[in-house]
C-alpha cells in the first residue's frame, strides 16, 4: 500500500511538475511585487493585477488547447482583438441587448476557432501557415469594425466583472476559475480531450486505435477561439472601448506561447495542462509588474523579461535533457 501510494504521488508530481513550477514562480514573484508596492498587499492592488493578467490567461488557455494537439495558433491574439472591437459595438444598451451582444461575441470567437480547425483538418494545411493567414483576416475584420479606437460597453456590467466579490476577491479570478472548472476540466476528461492529448503524443497510434482525432482537433481549435473571445470581452470591460491594435494582437499571441511553455506545456504536444498555462500567464504578467515597481528603464524591460523567461523555461526543461526517447517524455 505504501509503495502504491508513493508511486501514485510520484506519477502525480511528474504529470503536474510544470504546473507546480509555474505556480511557485508566480507566487514568489507576486510576493516580491506586493512587498515592494507602495500600497502593499491590498484588495485594490490584487484586483488591478488580476484584471490585467486575466487577458493573457484566457489567450494562454486557448493556446494550450491547440498546442496539446501538436499544433499552434498564431491567430489567438487577433481573435481577442476582433472580439474586443465587436464587443465595443454590441455589448451595450438594455440588459437584453447586452446579453445578446455577449453571446454574439462568444459565438464569433467560436466561429473563428472552428474556421481554423476546419482549414487545418480538412484542408490539410500546416497550423502555423493557416493561423498566420487567418490572423490577417481577423485583423482586417477588426479594422473594418474599428478603423479608429472608439465604441463603448455596458459600464455597469463591466464594473461588475472587473470589481471584487465581498470587497476582497477579484471577480476576474472567479470567472477564470469558473472557466477552468466548466470548460477545461470537462474537455480534458472527455473522449475528445483524451484524443487531443493522444494526437499530440502519438497521432499514428491514436489513429490506429480508432480515436476521434479529427473531431478532437476541431473541438480544441473551436474552444480555443471561444476562450480568446472571452479575453476580448474582458479587454472591453477593462478598457471601455474597442481598438484594432495590430501590435497588441501580436503581443498577446507571442506572450501566450511563452506562457504555455512557462506553464509546462510541451510544444511537441501531448503534455501539459491549461492550469499550468494560466499560472504561466500570471507569472509572465507579474514580470511586468515587477519592472514597474522597481522603476526599470523601459529600454531594459524587454531584456529583463527575456532573461527571466529563459531562466524559468530552462529550469522547467532540465528533465527533457535526461529523456532518451520520446516515449519516456509522456510517461
Amino acid at each position: 500500500m505504501t509503495i502504491g501510494t508513493s508511486g501514485g504521488w510520484r506519477f502525480w508530481y511528474q504529470s503536474n511538475k510544470g504546473t507546480l513550477l509555474a505556480a511557485a514562480l508566480f507566487v514568489a514573484m507576486f510576493v516580491i511585487y506586493v512587498s515592494n508596492h507602495p500600497a502593499g498587499f491590498t484588495p485594490n492592488v490584487v484586483q488591478t493585477a488580476s484584471n490585467k493578467a486575466i487577458l493573457l490567461a484566457f489567450v494562454a488557455m486557448a493556446q494550450c488547447l491547440v498546442v496539446i494537439t501538436a499544433g499552434i495558433d498564431l491567430s489567438a491574439g487577433m481573435v481577442l482583438v476582433l472580439c474586443n472591437c465587436l464587443a465595443s459595438w454590441l455589448v451595450v444598451g438594455t440588459p437584453l441587448q447586452t446579453g445578446f451582444g455577449i453571446v454574439a461575441v462568444l459565438v464569433a470567437g467560436l466561429a473563428c476557432g472552428t474556421l481554423n480547425g476546419l482549414i487545418i483538418i480538412f484542408g490539410r494545411l500546416q497550423p502555423i501557415v493557416t493561423t498566420i493567414a487567418t490572423s490577417a483576416i481577423f485583423f482586417g475584420l477588426a479594422l473594418l469594425l474599428r478603423p479608429t479606437p472608439g465604441g463603448s460597453v455596458n459600464e455597469a456590467l463591466a464594473d461588475v466583472f472587473t470589481s471584487t466579490l465581498f470587497g476582497m476577491f477579484p471577480t476576474s479570478l472567479a470567472v477564470l476559475a469558473a472557466t477552468i472548472l466548466l470548460v477545461w476540466i470537462p474537455f480534458s476528461r472527455s473522449v475528445y480531450g483524451r484524443a487531443a492529448y493522444a494526437a499530440g503524443s502519438a497521432e499514428n497510434a491514436a489513429y490506429m486505435s480508432g480515436m476521434p482525432l479529427k473531431r478532437a482537433k476541431l473541438a480544441a481549435y473551436a474552444v480555443a477561439g471561444l476562450l480568446s473571445a472571452m479575453g476580448g470581452l474582458y479587454l472591453t470591460f477593462y478598457s471601455y472601448t474597442g481598438e484594432a491594435a495590430f501590435a497588441s494582437g501580436n503581443a498577446y499571441t507571442l506572450y501566450s506561447i511563452a506562457a504555455v511553455v512557462l506553464g509546462g506545456v510541451s510544444l511537441a504536444g501531448g503534455k501539459g495542462s491549461a492550469v499550468g498555462a494560466v499560472f504561466g500567464a500570471l507569472a509572465f504578467r507579474t514580470i511586468g509588474d515587477l519592472l514597474f515597481v522597481f522603476d526599470f528603464d523601459p529600454l531594459w524591460q524587454p531584456l529583463f523579461q527575456g532573461i527571466v523567461l529563459m531562466l524559468a523555461i530552462g529550469v522547467g526543461s532540465i528533465g527533457l535533457a535526461r529523456v532518451r526517447n520520446r516515449l519516456e517524455w509522456f510517461q
